[in-house]
C-alpha cells in the first residue's frame, strides 16, 4: 500500500478516529481545525452526551483503542421515565447484558486528539480552511477570508468538519451536487445536575433518564464525576418554546409546572439557562460525498442527523470502519473506486438513520410515556424474547448489531404494520401475553420471510 499525504480538515471525533485509522495504515496525516485546541480551552456549554453502541465500539475495538475509551464510558441499560403526578418507572433497552454508554463528547474528543497525536497525526489548530482545490487536491488556510492564505498540496482530502462542512461546501458548487438540509422546529440547551458533596450521582447512574412533556422534553445522562449532562429539547417559539422563557422568573415558573422534581437537583439552573446556547438540530443530506479520488466526506459533513436516536457518533464512526474495510479490499490502490464504493454502500443507512433519529424524537418525548404505546413494546418485548430468530426490535437491530441502518428502517416498518394490527385484538390490554396474540404475529411472519433476522 502506497502511504498518502493526507488532510484531515476537522479535529472532531470522526477526524480524530479517522486520523487513527490512517496512521495505522502509514499514511502522514495532517488535520486542521479553525477551532484551538479543545484539549486546552473550557467547554463550549453547548454538548450532548454521546450515546456510544455496537458499532460505534467496533470501529474503537477494530483501531484498537477500545479499552481505553471505556475508561470514559457509564453503561445506561435502561431509560428512567419521570412523568409528573406518576411513580419513576424504567424501560429496559435490550436484553440483560446490553446497554448503551454515556460518554462526554468534549472528554471523548480530547482524549481521542491525544490518542491520534499518539500514532503520528499531526494537528494545526487555529487554522482556518477557506477553500479547497478539488481537482488538485489543495486547500487554502488564513486568519481571514479576505487576508492572506496559506496553500498546501496533499494526495488526498478528508472532510469532516460537521454538518456545516467548508469542504462539503466547495463540493455543492459543482453540477449535480444534490444537497439539502432541514431544521427541526425543537433547538436544545445544555444544563447540568451537579455530584452529590462524596461525588456519587443523584439519580440512577446506568440509566438515561427522560423527563416527556409531549412537544418538549428534558434527558439527563451521567458522567464519570458523579454529574449529569442535561439537554432541554424544546420548540424555538410558541407556547412552551425557548422565545417564551425570557426571564428568571419565567425560567422558574415554567420548571415550577413541568419539572418540579428536578429543582432542588439542578442549583445552577438559572445560571446555566442564561449562559448556555440554544442551539438549532439539523438533518442534512448531500450527494455525492466524493471527488474523483481527491476529496470525500465522513460523517456529519456527509450525513448529519438530529440526535434522538443516538446514532450520529456510532454512523459517523461507522463509516470509518467501513471505509477502512473497502481501502483493506482494494490494497489501497485505486481510490476513486474506494471513495465511490464507500458511498454508494453508506449512503442508504446514513438517509435511514436520519429517518429514524427524526421519528425517535415523537418516541421519546411523548410516546414513552403513552400506556399503549407501553404495552406495544410490552408485547414485542415477550414475543422476541420467545422467538429471538423471529423477532429483533428495531431499537434492538438499530443499536445491539451491526446490521445495516437501511435493513433496519425496512424491517422496522414491517414490523410496525404487524403491531398495528396486533393492536387492535379485542381487549388486547388483557390478553397481551396469550397464545391468540403470538400466533396472529406469527401467522403475519410467515407471510414476510422477509422478517427473519
Amino acid at each position: 500500500m502506497q502511504p498518502k499525504n493526507i488532510a484531515i480538515v476537522g479535529s472532531g471525533l470522526a477526524g480524530s478516529l479517522l486520523a487513527i485509522y490512517l496512521r495505522k495504515r502509514n499514511h502522514k496525516v495532517t488535520v486542521f481545525d479553525r477551532r484551538p485546541d479543545i484539549r486546552q480551552v473550557k467547554f463550549s456549554g453547548r454538548s450532548i452526551n454521546l450515546a456510544m453502541s455496537v458499532r460505534g465500539w467496533k470501529a474503537l475495538d477494530t483501531v484498537g483503542i477500545g479499552e481505553e475509551i471505556r475508561k470514559l464510558a457509564i453503561p445506561m441499560d435502561k431509560r428512567t421515565m419521570h412523568v409528573n403526578g406518576q411513580p419513576i418507572y424504567h424501560q429496559y433497552y435490550g436484553k440483560e447484558g446490553e446497554a448503551i454508554y454515556s460518554i462526554s463528547r468534549g472528554v471523548l474528543n480530547r482524549k481521542m486528539i491525544s490518542l491520534a497525536e499518539e500514532s503520528g497525526a499531526v494537528f494545526r489548530f487555529n487554522e482556518k480552511v477557506w477553500d479547497v482545490n478539488l481537482p488538485e487536491a489543495k486547500i487554502y488556510t488564513g486568519e481571514t477570508e479576505k487576508g492572506e492564505w496559506k496553500e498546501y498540496q496533499y494526495d488526498l482530502i478528508f472532510g469532516c468538519d460537521g454538518a456545516f462542512s467548508r469542504v462539503r461546501h466547495k463540493m455543492q458548487r459543482r453540477s449535480r451536487f444534490d444537497y439539502s438540509q432541514d431544521f427541526l422546529d425543537a433547538g436544545y440547551k445544555e444544563l447540568g445536575i451537579p455530584a452529590n458533596e462524596d461525588g456519587t450521582h443523584k439519580l440512577d447512574k446506568n440509566s438515561l433518564h427522560i423527563w416527556p412533556r409531549g412537544k418538549f422534553m428534558l434527558i439527563a445522562l451521567p458522567n464519570l464525576d458523579g454529574s449529569f449532562t442535561c439537554t432541554l429539547f424544546m420548540p424555538h417559539e410558541g407556547e412552551n418554546s425557548f422565545e417564551s422563557l425570557k426571564s428568571d422568573e419565567e425560567v422558574k415558573k415554567f420548571w415550577q409546572k413541568y419539572f418540579p422534581d428536578t429543582i432542588d437537583l439542578m442549583p445552577t439552573l438559572l445560571n446555566d439557562f442564561n449562559n448556555n446556547p440554544t442551539s438549532a438540530l439539523v438533518t442534512m443530506k448531500c450527494y455525492p460525498w466524493s471527488y474523483w479520488d481527491k476529496v470525500v466526506l465522513v460523517g456529519d459533513s456527509a450525513h448529519a442527523i438530529v440526535p434522538f436516536y443516538g446514532q450520529g457518533i456510532n454512523a459517523g464512526f461507522e463509516d470509518i470502519s467501513v471505509l477502512d474495510q473497502i481501502i483493506e479490499d482494494h490494497n489501497g490502490e485505486n481510490w476513486q473506486e474506494i471513495f465511490e464504493e464507500y458511498q454508494k454502500v453508506r449512503k442508504p443507512s446514513a438517509d435511514a438513520i436520519a429517518e429514524l433519529s427524526y421519528r425517535n424524537f415523537m418516541e421519546m418525548s411523548s410516546k414513552t410515556a403513552d400506556s399503549n404505546f407501553l404495552l406495544r413494546k410490552k408485547i414485542e418485548k415477550r414475543f422476541s424474547e420467545n422467538h429471538p430468530d423471529k423477532w429483533v426490535p428495531l431499537y434492538s437491530r438499530v443499536t445491539f448489531t451491526n446490521r445495516p441502518y437501511a435493513e433496519a428502517l425496512a424491517i422496522g416498518d414491517q414490523q410496525a404494520a404487524i403491531m398495528d394490527e396486533v393492536m387492535k385484538i379485542d381487549n388486547i390490554e388483557e390478553k397481551w401475553d396469550s397464545d391468540e396474540v403470538e400466533q396472529k404475529i406469527i401467522a403475519s411472519l410467515n407471510m414476510s420471510n422477509s422478517l427473519q433476522f
